[in-house]
């Protein structure tokens, strides 16, 4: 039993001694396949970021069609998810076409039976990518498989595509250069790097006569004459040595033709030189021409009355004519230096011919931006010293010049003001005119009208702001006619004096009893005015005159017989008086005492006086047929001292200084003597009645070729206004003078009826305390 324990113990130990040392041995391999694995997943790790990073994934199709890629590749191809066969990289609206996953099993199956590569391109459905797979024959482990890379090759295909877009439309625009330089109708051509002719055109060919541009090129035809240092040859050596274009003017002979030509050269990076030439013959006759031209047109300008001034694109000088200069005041010497816009202007301001402004270099810079100018004229109004007005009119030029138009129009300026004024005043006169006024045009339309003419017809202002036609007119203001059928009176009257251009007038009667005087006149315009004057007054008025008139005429009558009569009976007394009178003074009835004498002498003056009043109340009565005079030739030098003799003895006993001026000018007259002595006589007379004693008269005559002239002038007390005005007046009140010697002041009334009779004239001009002058003119003729 014992033994039996023992042997069981060992072999109970044994076993787990076996245990013990297989477990020990596990534990070393799984602790070498531990760093077995992490070494692997390591790989694995670097080989996936290698793949995640890489521009090319990669799928294995296997020997029974199964196919494995991941889902990033599987992503490229559109695909939700990771195909298992080819048939599921084609699904639907997803993955490649039917056609492309057709090609590409058959490609893959070419690979497994013959291991030939195969390289496609293709755009699964629906994506922009474009996937470049290049399959081939799997290594032995995949059994008979096929690895297939898949490259993104959408950057690299887009590049290709719009690298060959490019070159396509380089080609293009060659081929489109290439035609236009052939079909250019300027000679145009092409030197190697020896500077000799590699290529021409058909206008170059043309110009020189040749075949052919191989030809010419053979040749070596030039299109201009000329030597190395002046010819074709010497510009294109320049352009190349320079290395930028030159130009040359060269004759040339083209067509039998003498022609002018322009030749460019260009150098070109292959180190040869284009060129081409433009035919600039009518640019040169049209350049001479526009010199031609100029000059005439300055010679133009050097004529006009504005002042006109020229500045190049440097702002100097270039011209001026003679009136800018006289406008200006500048000496023609200065001028000729060809001074500088600014020392214009300086100029100018020097003379006082500027706007008076503050900010002188303010002003002056503004000016000078006239040069660049782009919008057409600049228009300026210059008001100088001393009331000068000129319009300045600045034009930029082409080349960078000015041109500058000065106007005097100091008399325009002046006029529009006048003519302003007189259409504000003529404005105001015509609406505040008593008269009522309406314009009508040539087609009979109202223009004008004042506000009188609309109050008259009473019509609204709205309906004459249309401007009626003149029928129109008539007919709404009919019913303000007494008689409304004569309104078409009006529309004759305008169409007389617009059509016929007549004036025309007469009176119309209102409705309401106003009676109106009408006219229509032809204005110069064509037009016709039309007026209207309230004569309801004048006309009532009239009617009143005219029966007190036939009552004053009939009186008249009655009072001029019987004054008549009166003074025919009152001659024979006088006659009687006047003849005792004589003969107590001659000493008939004896000597008489010295007081008698005196009183005979103041009876004969005062029988006088009274004959000669007499006389002049039938003068008067007589009116017009009293005026009558006889013409014939009157010496009036003769009848002047003749009048003056007649009032000489009243001159005596009133002792007044009494002075008499004949001038040989005085001469003779046709008119009435008697008549012309009475003239004066009367003067005299009524200078004497006015004086005192010791008073002084003047009676003066002289003339000219046309008039003679009588004045007579005294040193008397004078006349009021009053008196004045009533000094010629026929009746007038009596106005005695102390003395009594005016009486009723017939003279004047008298002496002005006769100077009238013989188409002359009398004025009375008289001060008090400074005496009176009275001036008669008489027409020799």
């Amino acid at each position: 039993m014992i033994v039996l324990r023992n042997e069981t113990a060992i072999v109970m130990g044994a076993i787990l001694f076996a245990l013990l040392a297989i477990g020990v041995l596990l534990l070393f391999l799984g602790l070498r396949a531990r760093a077995r694995a992490a070494i692997v997943s390591s790989d694995n790790r670097r080989l996936e970021a290698m793949l995640r990073t890489s521009t090319a994934l990669a799928m294995v199709v296997r020997g029974d069609g199964k196919v494995e890629m991941s889902a990033g590749l599987a992503d490229w191809f559109g695909l939700p998810a990771p195909p298992r066969s080819l048939v599921e990289m084609s699904a639907g609206d997803a993955g490649l076409t039917t056609d492309d996953a057709a090609m590409l099993a058959h490609d893959v199956a070419v690979a497994q039976r013959s291991g030939r590569a195969f390289d496609r391109t293709m755009r699964p459905q629906g994506s922009a990518r474009s996937l470049s797979l290049r399959g081939a024959r799997a290594p032995a482990e995949f059994g008979n498989g096929v690895f297939v890379w898949v490259h993104d090759a959408t950057d690299t295909r887009g590049e290709i595509e719009r690298l060959r877009e490019g070159s396509a439309r380089m080609r293009e625009a060659y081929d489109a250069l290439t035609g236009l330089i052939e079909a250019a109708p300027l000679p145009m051509w092409y030197r190697g790097a020896d500077l000799r002719l590699t290529m021409v055109n058909s206008a170059y060919v043309a110009a020189v006569e040749g075949r052919d541009a191989t030809d010419v090129v053979t040749r070596g035809l030039e299109l201009v004459e000329g030597s190395d240092r002046g010819g074709p040859i010497a510009g294109a050596t320049t352009a190349r040595g320079h290395g930028r274009p030159t130009e040359q003017v060269l004759p040339a002979t083209i067509g039998g033709s003498r022609r002018t030509l322009r030749i460019i050269d260009v150098p070109l990076p292959t180190g040869g030189v284009a060129g081409f030439a433009v035919d600039i013959e009518e640019l040169e006759q049209a350049r001479n021409g526009a010199k031609r031209f100029a000059e005439a047109q300055r010679g133009m300008l050097d004529r006009l009355s504005a002042g006109v001034v020229q500045f190049g694109g440097d702002r100097t000088l270039e011209f001026y004519n003679q009136p800018f200069r006289r406008m200006f005041a500048m000496r023609a010497e200065w001028l000729v230096d060809r001074p500088e816009f600014d020392r214009v202007l300086e100029r100018m301001r020097e003379s006082n011919r500027l706007p008076e402004v503050r900010d002188f270099p303010g002003w002056k810079a503004e000016r000078r931006d006239w040069f660049v100018g782009a919008d057409g004229a600049t228009e300026e109004n210059w008001h100088l010293p001393g009331g000068t007005h000129l319009r300045v009119v600045a034009q930029s030029l082409p080349d960078g010049g000015l041109l500058i138009i000065f106007e005097d129009r100091t008399e325009q300026v002046q006029l529009a003001s006048a003519r302003d004024t007189l259409l504000r005043v003529r404005t105001a006169t015509f609406d505040n005119l008593f008269e009522a006024l309406g314009v009508f045009a040539a087609d009979g339309r109202l223009q004008l009208w004042n506000n009188r003419f609309r109050a008259l017809w009473g019509v609204e202002e709205e309906f004459l702001s249309t401007h009626p036609r003149v029928d129109a007119f008539a007919e709404r203001v009919a019913s303000k006619l007494a008689t409304p059928a004569r309104s078409g009176l009006i529309s004759d009257l305008v169409r007389s004096a617009t059509g016929e251009r007549q004036q025309r007038g007469g009176r119309v009667e209102l409705a309401d009893g106003r009676h109106f005087e009408f006219a229509a006149v032809p204005l110069p315009d064509g037009n016709a005015l039309f007026t209207l004057l309230d004569i309801t007054d004048s006309r009532r008025a009239e009617y009143a005159l005219r029966e007190r008139a036939n009552a004053l005429e009939a009186a008249d009558k009655v009072k001029t017989q019987f004054v008549a009569n009166m003074s025919y009976e009152l001659k024979t007394p006088l006659t009687s008086i006047s003849g005792f009178a004589e003969m107590l003074h001659g000493g008939y009835a004896g000597k008489l005492p010295e007081q008698a004498t005196s009183y005979t002498e103041a009876i004969l003056d005062s029988v006088e006086r009274l004959g000669l009043l007499i006389d002049d109340v039938l003068d008067l009565t007589r009116g017009d047929e009293g005026a009558q005079i006889e013409r014939g030739d009157v010496d009036l030098a003769a009848v002047t001292r003749i009048a003056a003799g007649a009032v000489q003895p009243a001159i005596k006993r009133h002792k007044i200084d009494f002075a008499v001026e004949v001038a040989r000018s005085v001469g003779r007259v046709q008119g009435d003597q008697r008549r012309l002595r009475e003239v004066i006589e009367h003067l005299l007379r009524h200078a004497l009645a006015a004086l005192p004693q010791g008073g002084r008269i003047l009676l003066h005559a002289d003339g000219n070729a046309t008039r003679a002239r009588i004045i007579v002038s005294d040193d008397g007390p004078g006349l009021d206004a009053d008196s004045i005005a009533r000094a010629f007046d026929r009746f007038a009140e009596p106005h005695l003078q102390p003395g009594g010697e005016r009486a009723l002041g017939l003279g004047l009334p008298l002496a002005r009826q006769f100077v009238e009779a013989h188409g002359g004239t009398i004025n009375l001009v008289s001060e008090l305390g400074q005496g009176t002058l009275v001036t008669v003119e008489l027409p020799r003729r």
